[in-house]
C-alpha cells in the first residue's frame, strides 16, 4: 500500500523553499508513494511544474473570505454570521500592522489565521511542513499524521524569530530539517534539547534539467550594447537580498569606467523602495529589476557574472544553479557562504558592503582568466543533489 504524504507551503509564487519544494516532488517515486499538497494560494509561476501525481488540496472558503482585504473580510465574514472570526480578522490586521518584525508578526498572527484554516481530513503517514512558520504551524496544528516534519531553510538566527513560540510546536515534531550543516548548527544552539531531530538535507538540485532549460532560448535575452559585461542576481527584493547593496556596487563600477548592466531576476515588497534608489543613483537602464520568469536559466547561462549580495541564506538554492551553469560566483560572506563557494578556486567572498563587492566583481572583470578558472572548475564538480531524496525516505520509515 502507498504511504500518504502531505506536503504544506503557503504558495509556488517565486522563492528557494518553493523551487526546491517543486524539485523535490519532481524526484519522489510515486509507485511507493501518494502525496496531497496544502497551499494557501494556488497562483504562483512554479504551480506548472508540479508533477501531475500530487493532487492540490482546495483552499479553505473560511480562509478565501479571511485572506480578503480587511473591510471585504470583514463584510463577507459577518454576513455569513462567522462574527469570530471576523474579529479575529481584524486583530490579525492590528497586530500585522503595528507589531514586530515580518517574522515575529507571522509567529503571533498564526492565532487568528488558525481560525479560518479547518482541521484538514484525511490521515497521513507523514505531514511536512516545508517552510519554516505558518507550514509547520499548521502541520502540528492542523492535520492529524503519524509523523511531523518542519523545514528550515534559512539561518534561525539571522530571521529575528522569537525561539520561545517555536519551541512548543518543535516539542511536537518528529524530525526538523534543514538545508546546510551550518543552519543545523544553529539550532543545535538555540534548541539543544531538539537537537536529535535535526537533519540535514541539501536542496535538490538537477544539472540535466537546469541545463535543459538554460538552453531552451538561444536568442540573447539581455538588451546590451556592445561590449557590455552582465551581472546578474536572482532573489526576493526584500531586505535580506540586500540589492541596496548591489545598487551600490553597480554606480561604483561605472564610476570606475567599466561597462556594464546588473539585472535582477524577482519581486517583493522593496520595489519602489529599490526603483527610487535605482533613479536616486542615475542608473536607469544600467540596473533593471527583471520581475520573475518562470524560467532564469537562460538568464544565468547568459551573464558573465552571478552575484549574491545577501545578509544571510540557509543554502541558495540560486548560488547552486550559477555553479551548474558554470558561472563566475561573487557573494557577500553571510554566514553560510563557505558552505557554498570555496573562495578563490569557485569565486569570490567579500565583505557585505558595496565597496568590497563592487572590488570582487571589477577583479573579476579584469582577469578573464580567473573567470575562465572559476568556470573550469565548476564544470568539474558533481553538482546533482537527486540522490538527497533518499534521506527524505530513510525519515519517513
Amino acid at each position: 500500500m502507498k504511504k500518504k504524504l502531505l506536503f504544506v507551503i503557503p504558495s509556488l509564487t517565486s522563492g528557494g523553499g518553493e523551487r526546491s519544494l517543486v524539485n523535490l516532488l519532481s524526484h519522489i517515486e510515486y509507485d511507493s508513494y501518494e502525496v496531497d499538497l496544502f497551499l494557501f494560494s494556488h497562483e504562483g509561476l512554479f504551480m506548472e511544474y508540479l508533477p501531475p501525481e500530487v493532487r492540490v488540496l482546495p483552499v479553505p472558503e473560511s480562509y478565501r473570505l479571511f485572506a480578503n482585504s480587511i473591510g471585504k473580510a470583514v463584510g463577507q465574514l459577518a454576513l455569513r454570521l462567522q462574527f469570530s472570526l471576523a474579529f479575529s480578522r481584524i486583530l490579525y490586521s492590528l497586530r500585522h500592522r503595528f507589531s514586530g518584525n515580518t517574522s515575529t508578526r507571522e509567529q503571533y498572527n498564526w492565532k487568528y489565521l488558525s481560525r479560518a484554516v479547518p482541521e484538514l481530513s484525511g490521515k497521513y503517514d507523514a505531514a511536512i511542513g516545508f517552510l519554516e512558520k505558518t507550514s509547520t504551524y499548521l502541520v502540528v496544528d492542523k492535520v492529524d499524521a503519524q509523523k511531523k516534519v518542519g523545514w528550515i531553510h534559512i539561518d534561525y538566527d539571522k530571521m529575528g524569530m522569537d525561539p520561545a513560540f517555536d519551541r512548543s510546536y518543535f516539542d511536537q515534531l518528529d524530525r526538523i530539517v534543514t538545508v546546510s550543516e551550518e543552519c543545523a548548527a544553529i539550532l543545535h544552539r538555540q534548541f539543544p534539547e531538539h537537537g536529535h531531530k535535526v537533519d540535514v538535507m541539501y536542496n535538490i538540485v538537477s544539472p540535466k534539467i537546469i541545463r535543459g532549460l538554460a538552453d531552451k532560448t538561444s536568442t540573447d535575452v539581455f538588451d546590451r550594447s556592445e561590449g557590455e559585461k552582465v551581472i546578474l542576481s536572482i532573489g526576493r527584493l526584500h531586505p535580506q537580498k540586500s540589492f541596496d547593496i548591489a545598487i551600490d556596487a553597480c554606480r561604483r563600477l561605472i564610476d570606475r569606467g567599466y561597462n556594464v548592466q546588473w539585472n535582477i531576476i524577482g519581486e517583493g515588497d522593496e520595489r519602489e523602495k529599490l526603483t527610487r534608489l535605482i533613479q536616486e543613483k542615475g542608473l536607469e537602464g544600467k540596473f533593471k529589476l527583471l520581475g520573475l520568469r518562470a524560467n532564469p536559466y537562460p538568464y544565468v547561462r547568459q551573464a558573465d557574472i552571478y552575484a549574491q549580495t545577501s545578509q544571510f541564506e540557509g543554502k541558495s538554492i540560486a548560488i547552486d544553479e550559477a555553479k551548474i551553469l558554470a558561472k563566475p560566483i561573487v557573494v557577500t560572506r553571510f554566514s553560510t557562504a563557505q558552505d557554498q563557494i570555496e573562495h578563490g578556486a569557485e569565486g569570490l567572498i567579500m565583505d557585505m558592503n558595496g565597496e568590497d563587492v563592487a572590488n570582487g566583481i571589477e577583479r573579476l572583470l579584469q582577469d578573464e582568466k580567473l573567470r575562465d578558472r572559476f568556470s573550469e572548475r565548476l564544470s568539474t564538480l558533481k553538482l546533482g543533489t537527486e540522490d538527497e531524496i533518499d534521506k527524505l525516505y530513510e525519515m519517513l520509515e
